[in-house]
């Protein structure tokens, strides 16, 4: 599950992206050339983002006891600081993405550059491509591969369909809500490998044991168990945690749950304020 919706978070955010470019070309009548340089640049990104996840995956299976350990947990930390940071940037930013996407395209057309508006697409669908590879390969250390493989490719496909279904108009979706609700989900899915992280860095010594396990549920609900699995995927779930482990996990959770899910607060600019006040007296 937690794979799912991380592919199907970014797969979509790559493919909004796709999809507003190619519609802005086609509204201004933009030649086939612009409309190859996108593919292209899609295509790069995609292919280098593949490459990446692999190099990441081959280059920790060299790894072995402690060293593992500790770039295990290295890549848990990134992966919580990348995912809370994509999270909260795009939960100010997704109303303005298309306006600013179109005033990129825009400036490289009137450059001229085909090769510009490639790079375009190319880092805006790259940058997802980097974070899916490395949330992808934190979350195989909680869960197999083969279910994280399958929840990935499923979140892909629905991605992949649900962007050309908005692209066509045969369906429509708020995006506000969809990255609302998926957002929150991903702060439940970053605290649980943040408590996974700590748990490597325990085990390499470099965080203290302080108390070892404050309870032990194994008994009742296994981690190795069909529902254990699942809530360690949604959840974070630890039969056995240390005290660390669970004031991490706790910590993040409510502060960044709380967070997010306050409003956004627009506050008006001071020069605002004072053409505003003289208004309100008049009036």
């Amino acid at each position: 599950m937690n794979a799912f919706f991380v592919t199907l978070r970014e797969g979509l955010e790559a493919a909004l992206i796709v999809g507003i470019v190619f519609a802005y070309l086609t509204r201004i009548g933009a030649s086939r050339d612009s409309l190859r340089a996108v593919w292209a640049g899609t295509a790069l990104a995609v292919a280098v983002s593949i490459a990446t996840g692999a190099a990441l995956f081959f280059t920790v299976g060299e790894l072995e006891g402690r060293a593992e350990q500790i770039f295990e947990g290295i890549a848990m930390f990134v992966a919580v600081a990348f995912l809370t940071w994509m999270v909260f940037w795009m939960r100010r930013q997704a109303a303005g993405m298309r306006q600013s996407l179109e005033i990129r395209v825009r400036d490289a057309l009137v450059a001229g550059s085909t090769i510009g508006l490639a790079g375009l697409v190319f880092f805006a669908v790259v940058r997802e491509g980097w974070e899916t590879a490395l949330f992808l390969f934190a979350i195989t250390e909680t869960t197999s591969p083969g279910v994280t493989a399958v929840g990935s490719l499923l979140g892909l496909v629905a991605a992949v369909l649900l962007g050309v279904a908005l692209y066509r108009g045969s369906r429509r979706l708020n995006l506000r809500h969809f990255f609302a609700v998926t957002g929150a989900l991903l702060i439940v899915f970053a605290a649980g490998l943040l408590a996974h992280g700590v748990h490597e860095f325990q085990e390499a010594g470099l965080l203290p044991m302080t108390v070892e396990h404050v309870w032990d549920t194994n008994s009742a609900v296994s981690e190795d168990s069909r529902i254990g699995e699942l809530f360690t995927a949604l959840f974070g779930y630890n039969g056995n945690p240390s005290l660390l482990e669970l004031l991490a996990w706790a910590s993040y959770l409510s502060i960044g749950l709380w967070f997010f899910l306050r409003p956004v607060l627009k506050l008006p600019h001071r020069d605002e304020q004072r053409h505003e006040a003289p208004a309100a007296a008049s009036s």
